[in-house]
């Protein structure tokens, strides 16, 4: 190992070619105008088809779990919502962009209906989300406390995820709510808990009450939990840069991840950091342009993101090393 090994997540420079512009992307990775234009096209008409599957996983499954009623139905469905709140949360950011549907009014209806059962204000999310945009780590980022940091001791690392587990997290997200809904008066924040009552009540009416407590304890901790692995794994440890490979993670997508975690290529992050305009449908078709591009390349990429989480924490750091066989002239322990 070198004597210059240091413990880092950011790639090394000699692992960020200068390749742009190409033909193809401008000088930061954007898109040319005429593949711009075809990379930010929504589909309408397939995007109505997502927010139906949407619903379905989420509200459908926990109405399904009332309607067996059994011993197992519950907890199954319990299980299951953590890609139940995956996919109305993150079609909830995807309209928070405005790529949900072209019809602007539309898109934040939906938004709100997909949204607000999950307890995201989208509007005022639209807000903050479009600050961590602007300046990925810089001074105004609005999840400093969260991304800065890693790699962080293991121990660290499993508190954390124990307090996400356990319910702590969300009990402090909903005492926040409740703040901004009776101290500080949001508007939002009050239909948000509107919702959760009159959702609530309905299940209690119907003799199914436990219907509520799947939706809510799930939120409560296995989406905390998953959130928080999905949301390291963006942008954890990195730095302020215009150089967005500096920013933002690069993380091979598996099925598997694409289905708890990271619906709707979310995965895709960087290239969803390249170009925020480009719907979700299309960021892998933006990831390839990078790739081919020469932008990223495989050293930048954690092969899985059970490497990365091993990455960060100081388990198993990542640290850059000499090594003559790879084409940078190094790679990283713990990847």
């Amino acid at each position: 190992m070198s004597s210059a090994a240091s413990v880092t997540m950011v790639p090394a420079e000699a692992d960020l070619p200068e390749v742009l512009p190409t033909d193809r992307l401008g000088p930061t990775a954007v898109p040319v105008r005429t593949l711009r234009d075809e990379l930010r096209r929504i589909d309408n008409a397939r995007n109505v088809v997502t927010v139906l599957g949407a619903f379905a996983q989420s509200f459908g499954v926990v109405i399904a779990a009332g309607v067996i009623h059994t011993w197992w139905s519950y907890p199954l469905a319990f299980v299951l919502m953590t890609r139940g709140h995956a996919v109305l949360n993150i079609l909830g950011h995807e309209a928070a962009h405005r790529l949900l549907f072209r019809n602007q009014r539309a898109n934040d209806l939906v938004g709100r209906m997909l949204a607000y059962p999950s307890m995201q204000a989208l509007m005022a999310y639209r807000r903050s989300h479009f600050t961590h945009h602007r300046d990925e780590m810089g001074p105004e980022e609005p999840d400093a406390g969260l991304y800065g940091g890693y790699p962080i001791p293991a121990d660290s690392w499993r508190r954390k995820l124990r307090r996400d587990l356990l319910g702590v997290s969300g009990w402090k997200n909903l005492k926040g709510l409740w703040y901004a809904a009776t101290v500080r008066k949001r508007g939002e924040a009050r239909v948000i808990i509107a919702i959760q009552v009159v959702f609530a009540l309905s299940t209690i009416a119907a003799q199914r009450p436990l219907v509520y407590v799947v939706w809510l304890a799930s939120w409560m901790t296995v989406w905390k939990f998953s959130n928080r692995l999905r949301a390291i794994a963006e942008h954890g440890g990195m730095e302020r840069s215009k150089d967005r490979r500096r920013t933002t993670h690069v993380i091979r997508q598996t099925l598997l991840a694409r289905y708890w975690m990271v619906p709707y290529h979310t995965g895709w992050h960087l290239a969803h950091h390249v170009d925020m305009g480009v719907p979700w449908r299309n960021l892998p078709a933006l990831h390839d342009e990078l790739v081919a591009s020469g932008w990223v390349t495989e050293a930048i990429e954690y092969p899985s993101y059970r490497a990365f989480w091993k990455a960060c924490s100081a388990g198993a750091p990542r640290v850059r090393v000499e090594n003559p066989d790879h084409p940078t002239g190094n790679s990283y322990l713990g990847v």
